[in-house]
Order: C-alpha cells, then sequence, then structure tokens
C-alpha cells in the first residue's frame, strides 16, 4: 500500500470506481470538507480514526478503515456532529450522505486506493 500524498485517485469497491482526493498532509486533513457545498466523489483522510462535521454544510457518510482497508464501520453524520474515534481506524472515506451504499462500502469490505 505504501504511503499516499496529497492528491487524487480511485476508490475501488468490487467493480465500481470512485473519483477520489487523498488529503494526507495535517493541512489538507484539517481542511477536509469544510466550506464545500458538495464532494465530488470522495474525501481520504489517512491518517485518521475519527472525524467532526462542524462548520460542515452538508451530511457525509463516513467509513472507517482498518490498515489494511477493510471497512470497520460506516456512519452517516450529520453538519455539527463529532465522530468518536474508531480504535482500529488508521483512515477515514468521506462522501456525500446516502452514496456508500450504492457504492457498496459496508463492513467488512474491503476497499482499494488508486493513485493518479
Amino acid at each position: 500500500m505504501g504511503r499516499w500524498r496529497d492528491g487524487h485517485g480511485e476508490l475501488v469497491v468490487g467493480e465500481v470506481c470512485v473519483p477520489l482526493e487523498i488529503a494526507t498532509s495535517y493541512r489538507a486533513r484539517t481542511r477536509g470538507l469544510l466550506g464545500r457545498d458538495a464532494v465530488e466523489g470522495a474525501l481520504l483522510l489517512s491518517p485518521a480514526s475519527s472525524v467532526h462535521t462542524f462548520r460542515m454544510r452538508f451530511p457525509i457518510d463516513v467509513a472507517y478503515l482498518d490498515r489494511r482497508l477493510r471497512v470497520i464501520a460506516v456512519h452517516t453524520m450529520m453538519p455539527g456532529r463529532l465522530g468518536l474515534p474508531r480504535l482500529r481506524s488508521r483512515h477515514v472515506v468521506e462522501a456525500g450522505a446516502g452514496v456508500m451504499e450504492g457504492w457498496g462500502v459496508r463492513v467488512g469490505v474491503r476497499v482499494g486506493v488508486v493513485v493518479e
């Protein structure tokens, strides 16, 4: 898997490929989806074990991934919430509320990350 850098790629869930923004620097992870009205595809925060939605403008789906990119939890969060840290979480994927189910993101599924 190696170490990622800030940039773009694809999130692969089975046969589904989703545009992915990758945020690995402190600055990029802190900014996340703040100030946006939507997200095109998904955002990967790494490393990360929890997220918040303070000052966000829209609800999001949040998938917590372990070090092998296996989904350990998926939640929908409304703006103004603080997510509890997940002990085994190493990465977090954020996307617009309701889309992850359609992509097949659920507990136990292993996802892939392809870097451009």
